[in-house]
């Protein structure tokens, strides 16, 4: 499982491009780049789609890599993580039914 930040420098390392020119393509600071790949910063779904365009990536995908991020850097440190994730699932397995 990739982390958001191991698939785009994989991907940017793949086409032989440095940060410059994706941050110009992308009109994202480069340094701004650099953070997303290391884990120091989380962009957002706006940004994570834009990077899925650019290095044509399934973009659900790079969401679903982006999302779980999230989710576990909020819950990598709680005793109760394995729970509220159960809990969120069938909250939103209950919420899809009722819509």
């Amino acid at each position: 499982m990739k982390s958001f930040g191991e698939i785009i420098r994989n991907a940017r390392e793949e086409k032989n491009y440095i940060l410059r020119h994706v941050g110009a393509e992308l009109d994202i600071d480069q340094a701004i780049i650099s953070k997303f790949e290391r884990g120091e910063r989380k962009p957002t779904k706006e940004q994570v789609i834009k990077f899925a365009d650019f290095f044509k990536l399934e973009k659900n995908d790079l969401i679903v890599a982006w999302l779980s991020d999230k989710v576990f850097y909020e819950l990598e440190n709680e005793d109760l993580a394995e729970r509220v994730l159960k809990v969120a699932e069938e909250k939103i397995k209950y919420k899809i039914k009722t819509h």
